[in-house]
């Protein structure tokens, strides 16, 4: 992995990731609520939900089922522009603020470790 080529960059999805894809292959993230509060509620009855759902869109659909450990993140641009077309520009801005943002914030995804050669 090239660091300073930010289109060389590799992920994987996260171990811990738990998602759903449904016909229309959009993706939606379920992330377990169990803080302690959460649980205490739940046994009060208070109607909190085991999961809360995140409904990607086509695009960030697209992309996570793209990420397969072995894509750069510029063939994944290349899949992205022939499946969207002009829709998806600007194509690199987007596509690496969304992969930053899901690795850094939502921890879905991690940077393969660099290939020895």
């Amino acid at each position: 992995m090239d660091d300073n080529n930010p289109l060389k960059i590799v992920f994987q999805l996260s171990a811990q990731l738990d998602y759903e894809v449904d016909d229309r292959r959009i993706v939606t993230i379920l992330r377990k609520q169990d803080h302690w509060i959460q649980r205490l509620a739940r046994k009060l009855t208070f109607k909190i939900p085991a999961f809360r759902r995140i409904e990607l869109d086509d695009y960030g659909s697209f992309v996570l089922l793209s990420i397969d450990g072995k894509r750069t993140v510029e063939e994944i641009g290349a899949a992205m522009s022939a499946q969207f077309g002009e829709r998806a520009n600007p194509l690199f801005e987007r596509l690496l603020m969304f992969l930053n943002h899901i690795e850094k914030q939502e921890r879905f995804i991690v940077k393969m470790p660099a290939l020895q050669s």
